[in-house]
């Protein structure tokens, strides 16, 4: 028996989030039946977190204890082979028995992608935000500049723990602009439920004069309740999960 590491690439479109549910199509529920037809007897996969109805994926990790003796790269064609168009594993290695994907993580990284126009686009609309009226992107680089540092960002989402903190530590938080096209990428030691598309939707009310620029802060420095509401799923991405030994790496 060994314990495996999975890095998981989907379209949340028609997965009603990661975790299994009664029902409903989820994410861990097509690796746990691909992972079955390979001969795994275990109840439950880990993962690193769980992504809501809609939302997309790069960089997803989720962890199987598996009687394999046929190598990672062997494990990872044969789940490939078992997985629906939506859902592929990207990478697999062996890790240590002890290896948690969610509690040994340092920090996780996500993406969201925005357009803005006056005019529905179906197929740019899968994977994005249409956005109108226009924003002011500056303001937005401003509010984005206010997140990064250690906050109680309960104003942005709650604690996927019952009673758990709302200190997050966020170090990188910006907006890049190509043509039409607004992302915004966030790195965190952890996130609040809801906590991405939250700081999007407020950001946004920012760029359309529809929110002071102070009230935001209030909202990141005193916690300070703001305006309801929550930018759609299908423009995020979790776009990794990193740990100790990769960031000692990266800079040795």
């Amino acid at each position: 028996m060994a314990r495996y590491k999975l890095i998981l690439a989907y379209d949340g479109t028609h997965f009603r989030g990661f975790q299994r549910q009664k029902t409903g199509r989820t994410v861990q529920g097509e690796l746990e039946k691909a992972l079955r037809k390979l001969g795994w007897k275990g109840t439950s996969i880990l993962s690193a977190g769980r992504t809501d109805t809609g939302v997309h994926a790069s960089g997803q990790v989720a962890t199987v204890d598996l009687d394999w003796i046929h190598g990672c790269e062997a494990l990872h064609r044969a789940l490939n082979d078992q997985l629906p168009d939506d859902l592929a594993v990207v990478a697999v290695e062996s890790v240590s028995d002890g290896f948690h994907p969610r509690f040994d993580a340092v920090e996780r990284s996500y993406r969201y992608r925005m357009y803005i126009s006056q005019h529905r686009d179906p197929l740019r609309e899968r994977y994005a935000w249409r956005v109108w009226p226009p924003v002011n992107v500056p303001a937005m680089e401003k509010a984005a500049e206010l997140v990064r540092g250690s906050h109680d960002f309960s104003a942005f989402g709650t604690s996927p723990v019952s009673g758990g903190t709302t200190l997050r530590t966020v170090s990188l938080a910006k907006w890049t602009q190509i043509g039409d096209e607004l992302v915004f990428e966030v790195t965190a030691n952890a996130f609040l439920y809801h906590m991405v598309r939250r700081l999007v939707f407020t950001m946004v009310l920012v760029g359309q004069n529809r929110l002071s620029l102070e009230d935001f802060r209030a909202g990141v420095q005193d916690a300070q309740p703001l305006p309801p509401g929550l930018a759609p799923p299908q423009g995020l991405v979790l776009l990794g999960v990193h740990y100790a030994e990769e960031k000692q790496e990266a800079g040795s």
